[in-house]
């Protein structure tokens, strides 16, 4: 049999610190296990924050990534600095999660995945964006993201 070599980590197994920013953030892969089978691997962020462009005020988003990995899956330690960066990145809600998406989709190339982005009202408006990279593979559960639509205090 022969030994895969151990994949190098940025992060895994060292003290790392919170990016500044997505643009230097660094998205460790590590080979998929079990790259014969489809399966959904989900991450979930209920505390999600960004600033706004405009009014350098904080936004709050409930995020919901899953993705069917096709030769890698994402180290988790990487996924929470890299989502940790947006912390004081000014974009919109649609840039963050449309971004993220695309980000993890150019690093791990899935066999699909998509992103729900369940954004806090400010301004009494909550804001829901949704992205994918395509039709999920035949035959592959998808939970329900289970997040209800915000309904205020009633």
């Amino acid at each position: 049999m022969t030994k895969k070599p151990k994949p190098e980590f940025a992060h895994l197994g060292k003290t790392s610190t919170i990016p500044d920013e997505p643009d230097i953030a660094i998205l460790d892969r590590a080979p998929n296990p079990h790259d014969d089978s489809d399966f959904v691997v989900r991450f979930v962020t209920p505390e999600f924050t960004s600033i706004c462009p405009m009014t350098g005020q904080p936004d709050f988003a409930h995020l919901v990534i899953d993705y069917v990995p096709d030769k890698w899956i994402v180290e988790s330690k990487s996924l929470k600095l890299y989502l940790l960066s947006f912390r004081h990145h000014g974009a919109f809600h649609e840039d963050c999660t449309v971004r993220i998406g695309k980000d993890l989709v150019a690093t791990l190339k899935p066999r699909w995945l998509r992103i729900g982005g369940y954004w806090y009202p400010r301004g009494g408006i909550p804001i829901d964006v949704f992205w994918q990279s395509g039709k999920p593979p035949a035959g592959v559960w998808l939970p329900d993201q289970g997040v209800a639509p915000y309904r205020g205090r009633g």
